[in-house]
């Protein structure tokens, strides 16, 4: 029999299972089992991904995470949506074959408009297969010079696409930053030991894993989410129906992990009112097309300005945004800026302060806190 939930339901369960509150079945120990646990997390900002992994891993630090990917116990690179994601390594080399080689179909028209050939972006894999050979890490800067060095024009974009399509193309990864600088690894060598599943094995696992992520979902949100058509989402939800359930949120069928889906709500629940500061490019608003669970439109504007896929920090009060907030790191300190989307009594706005101090903390700084209103 099919659940109905209110929203508010679905809402707390959607918390959960993106590990902002306690779930019945996963107790991460680390980055590992985080990125995991979400099959892919968006990391196109790189200090948002390490937060969005510190927000589900409390005690830990900036530092704690940083040597996490240095172990390597998670990768970024571009597996759906032309967008850089956390993944896990032995994950890369389907998901690119799943999801990442979607985005390919409009390289060619790209490169025209860059004014780069076919040959070029070959090229340019062939060069930076053999710059990056035998186990070494370059900059980003190192990259697109072995490039320039080979005759391939890398200003403007040309660079950026360049990069971007070796590694979609699989042969090279996104590696730990050096300093402030990013790196690039050999795939093959960065992480060799890889998992091959059948498309149908592979639709199912990442269907089960953004459900179990996001959920409660849709199959129209995990086509968005993922990349992948419609026809593709549907199949591969259909395919991990034994690890999900359906419910009904205000009539219209969503899909949530089945761990959840068989407990109590308020099992699920550990406050009913928690506060939590969330880098901008997080899942908790980055995972949907239909944030309205979470988000009022009316403050949609402040959230995302110029409605140019740029998401600003938030401040969530029970899984709702309530503000929005912004960093400026010194030496002596972090300052924090808040600024509230609606009425906070000075109890609400001390517990703000508490949860941007957990921020504070993850980067080992004494945090300084500003009000706009």
């Amino acid at each position: 029999m099919t659940r109905e939930l209110t929203a508010s339901e679905a809402l707390d369960l959607r918390m959960t299972s993106l590990l902002l509150r306690a779930h019945p079945s996963a107790r991460p120990g680390g980055v590992a089992d985080v990125v995991e646990w979400f099959g892919a997390m968006q990391a196109q900002d790189l200090a948002s991904g390490l937060w969005s992994l510190g927000a589900r891993l409390p005690g830990r630090t900036s530092a704690d995470v940083q040597a996490a990917l240095e172990r390597r116990e998670a990768l970024r690179t571009w597996p759906m949506r032309g967008t850089v994601h956390l993944i896990p390594p032995a994950d890369a080399r389907w998901m690119l074959e799943l999801t990442g080689v979607r985005s390919l179909a409009g390289a060619a028209t790209r490169r025209a408009q860059l004014g780069l050939t076919d040959a070029d972006a070959d090229r340019a894999v062939d060069v930076l297969g053999a710059a990056l050979a035998g186990g070494g890490r370059l900059t980003r800067g190192e990259c697109l010079a072995a490039l320039r060095a080979a005759g391939v024009a890398t200003d403007g974009q040309r660079g950026y696409h360049l990069l971007w399509y070796a590694s979609v193309r699989g042969v090279t990864c996104v590696a730990p930053n050096v300093g402030t600088e990013q790196t690039f690894a050999l795939l093959d060598e960065w992480a060799p030991e890889q998992r091959h599943l059948g498309r149908d094995e592979a639709l199912a696992l990442l269907a089960h894993r953004y459900a179990r992520g996001h959920g409660p979902v849709t199959a129209r949100e995990f086509a968005g989410w993922s990349g992948l058509t419609l026809t593709d989402a549907r199949r591969g939800l259909a395919a991990a129906a034994d690890v999900l359930r359906t419910v009904r949120v205000e009539d219209e069928p969503m899909h949530v992990d089945a761990a959840l889906a068989d407990i109590a709500l308020a099992d699920a629940r550990t406050s009913l009112d928690d506060v939590l500061a969330l880098p901008g490019f997080d899942e908790y608003l980055l995972g949907y097309r239909d944030r309205t669970l979470m988000l009022d439109p009316a403050h949609q504007a402040a959230v995302v300005p110029g409605n140019n896929g740029i998401f600003q920090a938030t401040v969530v009060r029970a899984g709702r945004v309530v503000g929005v907030w912004k960093r400026k790191i010194g030496r002596s300190g972090v300052t924090l800026t808040i600024r509230p989307l609606m009425t906070l009594d000075p109890a609400t706005r001390a517990r703000v302060e508490r949860a941007l101090g957990r921020y504070a903390d993850f980067l080992g700084l004494p945090a300084r806190y500003d009000w706009l209103a």
